[in-house]
């Protein structure tokens, strides 16, 4: 069995299944921010302040921010 993976939304830590995409930590930690991020409102971020696509995989201590 996969240990889950530790990610980070606006610097609150979240847990995810191994597999899971940026838009699944985004509904993880701010449902209405993933809503958002859907609807184009939003975008995603890296620690870098890159954009990021809402289905990049994850890997564990990944840093991201949602931003206008």
């Amino acid at each position: 069995m996969t240990e889950p993976l530790r990610v980070f939304v606006n610097g609150a830590g979240v847990t995810v299944p191994v597999g899971s995409t940026v838009i699944d930590a985004v509904a993880a930690a701010d449902p209405s921010g993933a809503d958002a991020v859907r609807a184009g409102n939003r975008a995603v971020v890296d620690s870098r302040g890159l954009p990021i696509a809402a289905d990049t995989p994850l890997s564990g201590g990944f840093v991201m921010r949602l931003v206008a």
